[in-house]
């Protein structure tokens, strides 16, 4: 079986995560692709499989060789966004991509275009998976998947590549922030891992966004409107004075690079009584720190204003810079570096503006820099990943592997 074939087979499998749920994994249709997964691999013939009750699968791929080698493991996540349907999959392959629009559906005209994704471009002639416009495709990450089962199938019918123990471990609830939190690092047992769950081509990454989520409650004080002069605090409006206290300029719309954010995910309200939800991202820490304070500060002048406690602020830490946890061992990112240049891909060093299971993973003790998988437009219908770039991501893998043995 191809990585294309398994990738293919994968996304037939709906495996939405969903964060009301409370329990792990947060669907039951993620355990249901975990089953099918470790029947796989048995098939292969890994060892020390393991599935737990709350879908964690791990299993290893034997050392062939008698000197020791530190284990290396591979990750990825199992889950795909609730941001947009995965169920019933449809995905084709746009063979020798020509630069043209992509029509996705033509009923609902519903196109994929390079006017409005240039990045399409960059990948004319190549071999284009896409969806049929109605689902997401769930190559975030399940291409991640297929690269690490095929790497190490590989790797297990070519024994003359020599390699020390490989761990892989597949996870739910990535896409909710949860992926690590139940994650036994000691039990999976490596050295250090790498997350195969980045985005373009040549992808390397082991910096990401410090991450806060703010939940804002604002009390109002509801009169008849008829007499509510000096008496109504409508808490709505109060919602929009503190939005304005903002910076305008520091939003995910207008921010890139180290830039970091203020987000507004959710709002809701009545006169009585409005919530509002952001999310705060900074790749340096104390910027990180001063976002978070500034918004208490905002809370507490309005409060000053009204001259009482109507904003309250909860701030909960969601995950932090990994760079901290990497840069002590830089050569997990050299080994990853030179792996791609022998695998032919042009390594591509950035900074990641979110954040990946190997953030969390880092600061429970298991460095975990974040490799690319291929995929671009995550999340919605306009999701694609070049055939071509799974590939080399297989190869990148395998070549991680081996010159892990040789540095050692």
């Amino acid at each position: 079986m191809t990585v294309i074939d398994r990738f293919l087979k994968y996304v037939t499998f709906d495996t939405q995560s969903d964060e009301n749920t409370g329990i792990t994994p947060s669907t039951a249709k993620q355990m249901v692709f975990a089953k099918y997964l470790q029947q796989e691999l048995q098939e292969l013939g890994l060892e020390e499989i393991s599935l737990d009750e709350n879908g964690y699968l791990f299993a290893t791929l034997p050392a062939n060789i008698d000197r020791p080698v530190p284990v290396v493991g591979f990750i990825a996540h199992m889950d795909t966004s609730p941001d947009m349907s995965g169920e019933n999959v449809k995905p084709r392959i746009v063979e020798n991509y020509d630069g043209t629009d992509i029509v996705l559906c033509n009923k609902d005209n519903i196109v994929l275009s390079p006017s409005q994704f240039p990045e399409l471009l960059d990948h004319k002639g190549e071999d284009l998976i896409v969806t049929d416009g109605h689902t997401l495709l769930g190559a975030d990450d399940k291409a991640g998947i297929a690269e690490i089962v095929s790497a190490v199938a590989y790797l297990k019918e070519h024994p003359e590549i020599k390699h020390g123990k490989i761990r892989i471990g597949f996870n739910p609830d990535e896409e909710i922030g949860l992926g690590a939190h139940k994650f036994d690092v000691q039990k999976f047992g490596a050295k250090w891992a790498y997350t195969m769950d980045g985005g373009e081509v040549g992808e390397l990454e082991f910096e990401n966004f410090n991450a806060a989520a703010a939940k804002i409650v604002i009390k109002g004080r509801n009169v008849h409107p008829g007499y509510a002069k000096n008496k109504m605090i409508n808490s709505m409006l109060v919602a929009n004075e503190f939005m304005s206290m903002l910076p305008a300029d520091e939003t995910p719309a207008t921010t890139e690079g180290y830039e970091g954010f203020y987000h507004l995910v959710g709002m809701k309200g009545e006169v009585e009584q409005s919530e509002l939800s952001y999310i705060i991202r900074d790749h340096d820490r104390e910027k990180f720190e001063s976002r978070k304070a500034f918004v208490v500060d905002c809370a507490n002048n309005i409060n000053t204003k009204y001259g009482s406690e109507i904003v309250a602020v909860e701030l909960k830490d969601q995950y932090y810079n990994m760079r901290q946890e990497v840069e002590p061992l830089m050569h997990i990112i050299d080994i990853a570096f030179g792996a791609m240049k022998e695998a032919g891909v042009e390594p591509k060093v950035k900074a990641i503006r979110g954040g990946t299971d190997g953030a969390q993973l880092s600061f429970k003790g298991l460095p975990c820099p974040n490799i690319f998988a291929g995929g671009l437009n995550f999340h919605g219908r306009y999701e694609f990943v070049p055939v071509q770039s799974i590939e080399k991501a297989v190869k990148v893998i395998v070549k991680i592997a081996e010159l892990t043995a040789n540095r050692y």
